[in-house]
């Protein structure tokens, strides 16, 4: 059996391929027995020549996935976090994230609505670390609505948005 199959798997036009291939090789001249494709299989497999010469598969690629090439504090990430038990009349946390340097800017705020989120953009990232090419934040009602349209637009900053509860 194994001589038959490294003959039939050698006759091949010199290639070497795979078990598919060898067993139908093996049924063209003439031979047959009950384990021929489990037998081709595993001879392929042990075969040394034959795994250092076949192809990449298809399932075995990754995809390329293009490289955004970002500065520093060009994107930033923003969430609120909380509410959390009161601290000097404070329930939540304002956290913003630098994505390439992970530059962390917090603040404690009474409140999630969107003018504290206005003001501490303008407050602790425009002003510090100049104006980002893009905001990244939840669906959020206090980042989605006009005041923050108008001032990303006002400072050409393109605003995208992710899942809830997966940033």
């Amino acid at each position: 059996m194994h001589s038959i199959l490294h003959h039939c798997h050698n006759l091949q036009c010199g290639g070497h391929f795979g078990a598919t291939r060898t067993s139908a090789k093996v049924l063209q001249s003439g031979f047959y027995w009950p384990t021929l494709f489990k037998d081709a299989n595993f001879f392929v497999k042990a075969y040394d020549r034959c795994q250092h010469t076949s192809n990449i598969s298809r399932r075995n690629e990754i995809p390329l996935n293009v490289i955004l090439e970002v500065e520093l504090f060009d994107v930033w990430g923003i969430d609120f976090m909380g509410p959390f038990p009161p601290s000097y009349n404070n329930e939540y946390i304002l956290l913003a994230v630098d994505y390439v340097s992970k530059w962390v800017e917090a603040v404690a705020t009474k409140t999630n609505d969107s003018k504290t989120m206005l003001n501490f953009l303008h407050k602790h990232i425009f002003t510090r670390f100049g104006t980002p090419r893009a905001l990244i934040s939840d669906e959020g009602s206090h980042f989605f609505n006009k005041h923050l349209d108008t001032l990303l637009a006002c400072y050409d900053v393109y605003h995208r948005t992710t899942l809830p509860y997966h940033p």
